[in-house]
């Protein structure tokens, strides 16, 4: 009989993790979903309130984890934590969003969601690649994008600037740390409840919109997202590199 092949391991047992915007929403999820296989989680964010709940949470249940305050935006305290020992994964989920109308955003307004949706994502990935690769580890970052960077979206022109970019920038890079084995890919939610979406739900226009655009018949949940981002950690993505994965209940299928 010949040999079956074997199945991957979602093992992540001995791996050291980063989750940016790890205090609620789907960055909480993340850091879930990647002590619960076994990662020792570094959970960072802003604030130390909600952040500390998270790891303390984490630890009840058993798993490795500690905090981090960290202002991504900060470049310099970025590169402080980046330069200690290497991360094996990491998971950019921090994000902003101010929508509204094209014609009303303010030069502030750019700056600000570029600032934190992309500028940061960009030196965040090239730190820990640079680190990674020091080290001579192979090592797998990812971004949690957004549908919006594959489509446009009513009063979302800025957002989807930022996305689009997110998604563009992870390509070129997958392109220049593939030899090193260093993966890097999007993950792209549909609108999932978290606080950071609660204002769109509430508003009974757009919430008709969104469940037009999503062919399930449900809106996305944090859960939703913790089988990819484990996946991608895991060396059951061995061969995924520069792809974004669409978690989008079928938004951008036609």
């Amino acid at each position: 009989m010949s040999e079956l092949p074997r199945p991957p391991s979602f093992d992540l047992t001995g791996r050291r993790a980063l989750v940016t915007g790890a205090s609620s929403g789907i960055g909480q999820g993340c850091a879930v979903a990647l002590a619960s296989a076994g990662a020792h989680v570094v959970c960072a964010a802003r604030g130390a309130g909600r952040l500390d709940e998270t790891v303390a949470g984490l630890i009840e249940r058993g798993w490795s984890a500690q905090a981090q305050v960290l202002d991504q935006n900060d470049l310099t305290a970025l590169d402080a934590l980046l330069s200690g020992e290497p991360f094996d994964i990491v998971v950019n989920s921090a994000g902003l969003a101010r929508h509204g109308p094209a014609l009303d955003t303010t030069p502030e307004d750019f700056d600000t969601v570029i600032g934190v949706n992309l500028r940061s994502a960009y030196f965040l990935s090239a730190g820990a690649a640079r680190a990674m690769k020091a080290a001579g580890r192979k090592g797998s970052i990812m971004h949690i994008s957004s549908q919006m960077g594959h489509v446009g979206g009513i009063d979302r022109a800025l957002y989807c600037a930022s996305k689009h970019g997110l998604e563009g920038m992870v390509k070129a890079m997958a392109l220049e740390w593939g030899k090193a084995d260093i993966r890097i890919n999007t993950i792209c939610p549909t609108f999932i409840r978290t606080p950071l979406t609660q204002s769109t739900f509430d508003n009974p226009e757009r919430a008709v919109w969104i469940m037009e655009k999503i062919k399930l018949p449900r809106v996305g949940e944090v859960e939703d997202i913790m089988g990819a981002v484990l996946y991608l950690a895991s060396d059951a993505s061995a061969m995924v590199t520069g792809s974004s994965m669409l978690i989008d209940g079928g938004w951008t299928a036609d």
